[in-house]
Protein backbone atom coordinates (compact mmCIF):
# COMPACT_ATOMS: atom_id res chain seq x y z
CA UNK A 1 0.00 0.00 0.00
CA UNK A 2 2.69 2.63 0.72
CA UNK A 3 4.31 1.89 -2.74
CA UNK A 4 1.30 3.00 -4.34
CA UNK A 5 0.91 6.84 -2.49
CA UNK A 6 3.24 8.57 -5.18
CA UNK A 7 1.00 7.69 -8.03
CA UNK A 8 -1.96 7.99 -6.05
CA UNK A 9 -1.46 10.82 -4.27
CA UNK A 10 -0.54 12.48 -7.87
CA UNK A 11 -3.71 11.81 -9.57
CA UNK A 12 -5.90 12.63 -6.23
CA UNK A 13 -4.29 16.07 -6.47
CA UNK A 14 -4.75 16.26 -10.30
CA UNK A 15 -8.35 15.51 -9.54
CA UNK A 16 -8.74 17.99 -6.94
CA UNK A 17 -6.93 20.98 -9.45
CA UNK A 18 -9.65 20.24 -12.61
CA UNK A 19 -12.17 21.09 -10.04
CA UNK A 20 -10.15 23.72 -8.92
CA UNK A 21 -10.20 26.09 -12.26
CA UNK A 22 -13.58 25.10 -13.53
CA UNK A 23 -14.70 29.05 -13.31
CA UNK A 24 -12.07 30.04 -15.25
CA UNK A 25 -11.83 27.73 -18.11
CA UNK A 26 -15.98 28.29 -18.62
CA UNK A 27 -15.65 31.80 -17.97
CA UNK A 28 -15.72 32.88 -21.48
CA UNK A 29 -19.02 30.69 -21.80
CA UNK A 30 -20.54 32.05 -17.90
CA UNK A 31 -20.18 35.46 -18.93
CA UNK A 32 -22.76 35.35 -21.52
CA UNK A 33 -25.39 33.98 -19.21
CA UNK A 34 -23.83 36.07 -16.46
CA UNK A 35 -23.11 39.17 -17.97
CA UNK A 36 -19.77 40.86 -15.98
CA UNK A 37 -18.15 43.82 -15.48
CA UNK A 38 -14.02 44.10 -16.04
CA UNK A 39 -13.62 44.63 -12.28
CA UNK A 40 -16.21 41.10 -11.60
CA UNK A 41 -14.31 39.33 -13.89
CA UNK A 42 -10.99 40.04 -11.96
CA UNK A 43 -12.50 39.32 -8.70
CA UNK A 44 -14.63 35.64 -10.19
CA UNK A 45 -11.14 34.86 -11.63
CA UNK A 46 -8.97 35.20 -9.02
CA UNK A 47 -11.49 34.38 -6.06
CA UNK A 48 -11.02 30.55 -5.77
CA UNK A 49 -7.23 31.35 -5.19
CA UNK A 50 -8.48 32.78 -1.28
CA UNK A 51 -9.26 29.75 0.03
CA UNK A 52 -7.14 27.50 -1.66
CA UNK A 53 -4.15 29.36 -0.32
CA UNK A 54 -5.85 29.94 3.76
CA UNK A 55 -6.36 26.46 3.98
CA UNK A 56 -3.66 25.11 2.79
CA UNK A 57 -1.76 25.73 6.18
CA UNK A 58 -4.33 24.29 8.39
CA UNK A 59 -4.47 20.83 5.94
CA UNK A 60 -0.84 20.86 5.84
CA UNK A 61 -0.68 20.08 9.30
CA UNK A 62 -3.97 17.98 9.71
CA UNK A 63 -2.45 15.92 7.61
CA UNK A 64 0.13 15.21 9.79
CA UNK A 65 -2.79 14.10 12.10
CA UNK A 66 -5.17 12.37 9.99
CA UNK A 67 -3.32 11.09 6.91
CA UNK A 68 -3.71 11.74 3.34
CA UNK A 69 -6.05 9.24 2.89
CA UNK A 70 -8.67 10.63 5.03
CA UNK A 71 -7.81 14.26 3.91
CA UNK A 72 -8.41 13.68 0.52
CA UNK A 73 -11.60 12.27 0.99
CA UNK A 74 -13.13 15.16 3.07
CA UNK A 75 -11.66 17.45 0.71
CA UNK A 76 -13.86 15.71 -2.36
CA UNK A 77 -16.86 15.74 -0.36
CA UNK A 78 -16.79 19.26 0.49
CA UNK A 79 -15.57 19.69 -3.71
CA UNK A 80 -19.77 18.53 -4.22
CA UNK A 81 -20.99 21.84 -2.57
CA UNK A 82 -19.64 24.43 -5.05
CA UNK A 83 -19.42 22.26 -7.80
CA UNK A 84 -23.51 21.90 -7.55
CA UNK A 85 -24.01 25.51 -6.19
CA UNK A 86 -22.02 26.61 -9.53
CA UNK A 87 -23.56 24.31 -12.05
CA UNK A 88 -27.14 27.00 -10.83
CA UNK A 89 -25.02 30.31 -10.55
CA UNK A 90 -27.10 33.21 -11.78
CA UNK A 91 -25.25 36.12 -10.78
CA UNK A 92 -22.13 37.92 -9.54
CA UNK A 93 -22.50 37.02 -6.66
CA UNK A 94 -23.01 32.87 -6.67
CA UNK A 95 -20.02 33.21 -8.72
CA UNK A 96 -18.25 34.37 -5.86
CA UNK A 97 -19.27 32.20 -3.17
CA UNK A 98 -18.82 28.83 -5.14
CA UNK A 99 -15.49 30.30 -6.16
CA UNK A 100 -14.14 30.50 -2.93
CA UNK A 101 -15.47 26.96 -2.10
CA UNK A 102 -13.85 25.70 -4.85
CA UNK A 103 -10.51 26.71 -3.44
CA UNK A 104 -10.50 23.69 -1.15
CA UNK A 105 -9.54 22.28 -4.61
CA UNK A 106 -6.54 24.34 -4.59
CA UNK A 107 -5.57 23.34 -1.02
CA UNK A 108 -5.21 19.91 -1.16
CA UNK A 109 -1.86 20.48 -2.75
CA UNK A 110 -0.78 20.62 1.27
CA UNK A 111 -1.92 17.06 1.63
CA UNK A 112 1.25 15.58 -0.41
CA UNK A 113 3.74 17.74 0.30
CA UNK A 114 3.33 17.27 3.92
CA UNK A 115 2.70 12.97 3.68
CA UNK A 116 4.62 12.03 0.74
CA UNK A 117 8.34 12.87 1.78
CA UNK A 118 7.37 10.41 5.06
CA UNK A 119 8.41 7.46 2.63
CA UNK A 120 11.26 8.79 0.96
CA UNK A 121 14.69 9.45 1.63
CA UNK A 122 16.19 13.59 1.74
CA UNK A 123 18.08 12.89 -0.91
CA UNK A 124 15.08 12.03 -3.34
CA UNK A 125 12.40 14.77 -1.45
CA UNK A 126 13.05 17.18 -4.00
CA UNK A 127 12.09 14.78 -7.28
CA UNK A 128 9.23 13.17 -5.38
CA UNK A 129 7.74 16.53 -4.56
CA UNK A 130 8.47 17.38 -7.81
CA UNK A 131 6.65 14.46 -9.11
CA UNK A 132 3.42 15.19 -6.89
CA UNK A 133 3.71 18.42 -8.78
CA UNK A 134 2.85 17.41 -12.19
CA UNK A 135 -0.90 16.76 -10.37
CA UNK A 136 -1.31 20.78 -11.84
CA UNK A 137 -1.72 19.07 -15.24
CA UNK A 138 -5.59 18.80 -13.76
CA UNK A 139 -5.53 22.68 -14.41
CA UNK A 140 -4.27 21.63 -17.97
CA UNK A 141 -6.77 18.75 -18.41
CA UNK A 142 -9.97 21.31 -17.62
CA UNK A 143 -8.62 24.51 -19.25
CA UNK A 144 -8.89 22.14 -22.41
CA UNK A 145 -11.67 20.06 -21.97
CA UNK A 146 -14.60 21.84 -20.16
CA UNK A 147 -14.76 24.46 -23.40
CA UNK A 148 -14.68 21.48 -25.54
CA UNK A 149 -17.72 19.63 -23.38
CA UNK A 150 -19.31 23.38 -23.01
CA UNK A 151 -19.72 23.31 -26.59
CA UNK A 152 -21.46 20.05 -26.75
CA UNK A 153 -23.24 20.30 -24.10
CA UNK A 154 -23.49 23.73 -22.04
CA UNK A 155 -21.59 25.24 -19.10
CA UNK A 156 -23.84 23.69 -16.88
CA UNK A 157 -24.05 20.42 -17.63
CA UNK A 158 -20.41 20.25 -17.61
CA UNK A 159 -19.69 21.40 -14.62
CA UNK A 160 -22.20 19.02 -12.93
CA UNK A 161 -19.96 16.07 -14.81
CA UNK A 162 -17.11 17.21 -12.15
CA UNK A 163 -19.57 15.34 -9.87
CA UNK A 164 -18.79 11.88 -11.19
CA UNK A 165 -14.67 12.31 -10.32
CA UNK A 166 -15.31 13.51 -7.35
CA UNK A 167 -17.15 10.56 -6.60
CA UNK A 168 -14.48 8.22 -8.16
CA UNK A 169 -11.84 9.77 -6.57
CA UNK A 170 -12.97 9.41 -3.36
CA UNK A 171 -13.61 6.12 -3.61
CA UNK A 172 -10.06 5.72 -4.92
CA UNK A 173 -8.88 6.98 -1.38
CA UNK A 174 -11.08 4.64 0.47
CA UNK A 175 -10.10 1.84 -0.74
CA UNK A 176 -6.50 2.49 -1.50
CA UNK A 177 -5.28 5.40 0.63
CA UNK A 178 -2.66 4.30 3.43
CA UNK A 179 -4.92 3.76 7.03
CA UNK A 180 -1.45 3.09 8.17
CA UNK A 181 0.31 6.48 7.54
CA UNK A 182 2.97 7.62 10.17
CA UNK A 183 1.13 10.22 12.17
CA UNK A 184 3.02 13.21 14.06
CA UNK A 185 0.75 14.80 16.32
CA UNK A 186 2.07 18.21 17.82
CA UNK A 187 0.50 20.86 19.00
CA UNK A 188 -0.82 23.65 16.73
CA UNK A 189 0.82 26.69 18.25
CA UNK A 190 4.07 25.02 19.15
CA UNK A 191 5.18 24.11 16.41
CA UNK A 192 3.29 27.64 14.68
CA UNK A 193 5.86 29.39 16.40
CA UNK A 194 8.44 27.37 15.90
CA UNK A 195 7.69 28.37 12.42
CA UNK A 196 7.60 31.90 11.95
CA UNK A 197 9.93 32.32 14.34
CA UNK A 198 12.55 30.93 11.81
CA UNK A 199 13.29 33.78 8.66
CA UNK A 200 13.88 31.47 6.42
CA UNK A 201 10.49 30.37 6.23
CA UNK A 202 9.91 33.74 5.09
CA UNK A 203 12.28 33.56 2.47
CA UNK A 204 10.84 30.32 0.97
CA UNK A 205 7.40 31.94 1.12
CA UNK A 206 8.03 34.83 -1.39
CA UNK A 207 9.78 32.69 -3.71
CA UNK A 208 6.83 30.66 -3.87
CA UNK A 209 4.73 33.42 -3.82
CA UNK A 210 6.62 34.37 -7.36
CA UNK A 211 7.04 31.04 -9.11
CA UNK A 212 4.04 28.71 -8.21
CA UNK A 213 2.18 32.54 -7.76
CA UNK A 214 3.01 33.36 -11.38
CA UNK A 215 1.94 29.58 -12.00
CA UNK A 216 -1.84 30.34 -11.04
CA UNK A 217 -1.86 33.64 -11.96
CA UNK A 218 -1.24 32.84 -15.39
CA UNK A 219 -3.35 29.45 -15.57
CA UNK A 220 -6.49 31.63 -14.17
CA UNK A 221 -6.39 35.28 -16.49
CA UNK A 222 -4.98 33.73 -19.77
CA UNK A 223 -8.26 32.11 -21.22
CA UNK A 224 -10.37 34.75 -21.25
CA UNK A 225 -7.08 37.03 -22.06
CA UNK A 226 -6.37 35.62 -25.17
CA UNK A 227 -10.01 36.56 -26.17
CA UNK A 228 -10.08 39.80 -24.94
CA UNK A 229 -6.83 40.94 -25.82
CA UNK A 230 -5.69 38.92 -29.28
CA UNK A 231 -9.58 37.65 -30.63
CA UNK A 232 -8.78 34.01 -30.46
CA UNK A 233 -11.85 31.89 -30.01
CA UNK A 234 -12.54 30.10 -26.68
CA UNK A 235 -11.54 26.67 -27.72
CA UNK A 236 -8.18 28.18 -29.23
CA UNK A 237 -7.70 30.08 -25.93
CA UNK A 238 -7.88 27.09 -23.93
CA UNK A 239 -5.90 25.21 -25.80
CA UNK A 240 -2.58 27.86 -25.88
CA UNK A 241 -3.54 28.11 -21.36
CA UNK A 242 -3.21 24.40 -21.18
CA UNK A 243 0.12 24.28 -23.66
CA UNK A 244 1.61 26.73 -20.39
CA UNK A 245 0.36 24.39 -17.78
CA UNK A 246 1.71 21.37 -19.48
CA UNK A 247 5.16 22.93 -19.99
CA UNK A 248 5.27 24.84 -16.00
CA UNK A 249 4.36 21.05 -14.70
CA UNK A 250 5.98 18.71 -16.98
CA UNK A 251 9.12 20.50 -15.70
CA UNK A 252 8.58 20.93 -12.01
CA UNK A 253 9.96 17.40 -11.49
CA UNK A 254 12.79 18.31 -13.38
CA UNK A 255 13.40 21.46 -11.04
CA UNK A 256 13.38 18.86 -7.68
CA UNK A 257 15.96 16.45 -9.95
CA UNK A 258 18.15 19.09 -10.00
CA UNK A 259 18.17 20.87 -6.79
CA UNK A 260 18.30 17.00 -5.58
CA UNK A 261 22.03 16.87 -7.92
CA UNK A 262 23.31 20.53 -7.22
CA UNK A 263 22.39 23.35 -4.92
CA UNK A 264 18.33 24.55 -4.70
CA UNK A 265 19.56 27.64 -4.35
CA UNK A 266 21.43 27.91 -7.55
CA UNK A 267 18.69 26.35 -9.55
CA UNK A 268 16.68 28.98 -7.81
CA UNK A 269 19.52 31.95 -9.56
CA UNK A 270 18.51 30.20 -12.84
CA UNK A 271 15.47 30.44 -12.28
CA UNK A 272 14.59 33.96 -10.91
CA UNK A 273 16.85 35.38 -13.75
CA UNK A 274 14.51 33.86 -16.21
CA UNK A 275 11.47 35.28 -15.06
CA UNK A 276 13.01 38.73 -14.61
CA UNK A 277 13.92 39.23 -18.11
CA UNK A 278 10.54 37.36 -19.26
CA UNK A 279 8.51 40.27 -17.37
CA UNK A 280 10.79 42.70 -19.58
CA UNK A 281 9.42 41.05 -22.68
CA UNK A 282 5.98 40.71 -21.66
CA UNK A 283 6.55 44.30 -20.49
CA UNK A 284 7.18 46.03 -23.94
CA UNK A 285 5.30 44.21 -26.79
CA UNK A 286 2.08 42.09 -26.51
CA UNK A 287 2.39 40.61 -29.71
CA UNK A 288 1.66 36.70 -30.08
CA UNK A 289 4.87 35.57 -30.80
CA UNK A 290 6.69 37.27 -28.19
CA UNK A 291 3.67 37.07 -25.44
CA UNK A 292 4.70 33.79 -26.41
CA UNK A 293 8.08 33.44 -25.81
CA UNK A 294 7.00 35.66 -22.49
CA UNK A 295 4.56 32.55 -21.35
CA UNK A 296 6.88 29.42 -22.31
CA UNK A 297 9.85 31.45 -20.25
CA UNK A 298 7.61 32.00 -17.46
CA UNK A 299 5.82 28.72 -17.34
CA UNK A 300 9.09 26.77 -17.52
CA UNK A 301 11.44 29.34 -15.25
CA UNK A 302 8.46 29.26 -12.39
CA UNK A 303 7.96 25.43 -13.16
CA UNK A 304 11.82 24.72 -12.06
CA UNK A 305 11.41 26.93 -9.00
CA UNK A 306 8.18 25.18 -7.47
CA UNK A 307 10.39 22.12 -7.69
CA UNK A 308 13.32 23.75 -6.16
CA UNK A 309 11.37 25.30 -3.71
CA UNK A 310 10.00 22.29 -2.06
CA UNK A 311 13.59 20.62 -2.25
CA UNK A 312 14.44 23.37 0.80
CA UNK A 313 11.02 23.52 2.81
CA UNK A 314 12.00 20.01 3.97
CA UNK A 315 15.43 20.66 3.77
CA UNK A 316 15.38 22.96 6.26
CA UNK A 317 12.02 21.92 8.12
CA UNK A 318 12.05 18.17 8.72
CA UNK A 319 10.47 18.16 11.83
CA UNK A 320 7.65 21.02 10.74
CA UNK A 321 6.59 19.69 7.40
CA UNK A 322 3.08 19.74 7.52
CA UNK A 323 3.15 23.61 8.78
CA UNK A 324 6.02 24.76 7.16
CA UNK A 325 4.81 23.40 3.05
CA UNK A 326 1.68 24.65 4.44
CA UNK A 327 2.77 27.84 5.19
CA UNK A 328 4.87 28.17 1.97
CA UNK A 329 2.62 26.74 -0.51
CA UNK A 330 -0.23 29.02 1.05
CA UNK A 331 1.79 32.07 0.00
CA UNK A 332 2.05 30.58 -3.86
CA UNK A 333 -1.48 30.50 -3.61
CA UNK A 334 -1.67 33.89 -2.78
CA UNK A 335 0.73 34.82 -5.38
CA UNK A 336 -1.74 33.81 -7.97
CA UNK A 337 -4.71 36.13 -6.18
CA UNK A 338 -3.17 39.62 -6.63
CA UNK A 339 -2.02 39.60 -10.26
CA UNK A 340 -5.26 39.22 -12.58
CA UNK A 341 -6.58 42.11 -10.23
CA UNK A 342 -3.54 44.05 -10.77
CA UNK A 343 -3.73 43.57 -14.60
CA UNK A 344 -7.15 44.58 -14.38
CA UNK A 345 -6.25 47.96 -12.63
CA UNK A 346 -2.85 48.74 -14.84
CA UNK A 347 -5.43 48.27 -17.95
CA UNK A 348 -8.14 50.44 -16.72
CA UNK A 349 -5.91 53.48 -15.70
CA UNK A 350 -3.22 52.96 -18.55
CA UNK A 351 -4.98 51.21 -21.88
CA UNK A 352 -1.99 48.42 -21.52
CA UNK A 353 -0.42 46.07 -19.12
CA UNK A 354 3.18 46.95 -19.36
CA UNK A 355 3.13 47.75 -15.92
CA UNK A 356 1.72 44.76 -14.09
CA UNK A 357 4.23 42.52 -16.32
CA UNK A 358 6.85 44.64 -15.29
CA UNK A 359 6.42 43.42 -11.43
CA UNK A 360 6.73 40.65 -12.31
CA UNK A 361 10.27 41.15 -13.68
CA UNK A 362 11.13 43.48 -10.69
CA UNK A 363 9.70 41.03 -7.97
CA UNK A 364 11.86 38.34 -9.70
CA UNK A 365 14.59 40.42 -9.47
CA UNK A 366 14.44 41.02 -5.40
CA UNK A 367 14.56 36.64 -5.23
CA UNK A 368 17.26 36.70 -7.07
CA UNK A 369 18.87 39.28 -4.69
CA UNK A 370 17.63 37.30 -1.49
CA UNK A 371 19.03 33.82 -2.88
CA UNK A 372 22.36 35.25 -3.08
CA UNK A 373 21.67 36.70 0.44
CA UNK A 374 20.91 32.99 1.79
CA UNK A 375 24.07 31.77 -0.14
CA UNK A 376 26.07 34.07 1.68
CA UNK A 377 24.70 33.35 4.53
CA UNK A 378 24.77 29.72 5.06
CA UNK A 379 28.24 29.95 3.99
CA UNK A 380 29.22 31.77 7.14
CA UNK A 381 27.18 28.74 9.33
CA UNK A 382 29.11 26.11 10.86
CA UNK A 383 29.32 22.71 8.67
CA UNK A 384 26.16 20.56 9.06
CA UNK A 385 23.67 23.68 10.66
CA UNK A 386 20.70 23.86 8.80
CA UNK A 387 18.97 27.03 10.68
Amino acid sequence: MRNIQLPLQLIGLTAAFMVWVLISALLPYIILDVPLSSGELAWVTAIPVILGSLLRIPIGFLTNWYGAKNMFIIGYVLLIIPVIYLSFAESFLDLMLSGFLLGIGGATFSIGVTSLPKYYSKEKQGTVNGIYGIGNLGTALTTFSAPLLANIYGWQMTVRFYLILLGIFAILFFFFGDKNEDKIRVPFIGQLKSIYRNPKIWFFSFFYFITFGSFVAFTLYLPNFFVNQFDLDKVDAGLRTAGFIVLATLIRPFGGFLSDRFNAYTVLLVVFSGLTISGIILSFSLTMPLFTIGCLTVAACGGIGNGAVFKLVPQHFPKQMGMASGFVSAAGGIGGFFPPLILTIVFGLTGHYAIGFMALSESALASFILVIWLIFMDRLKPSGQLD
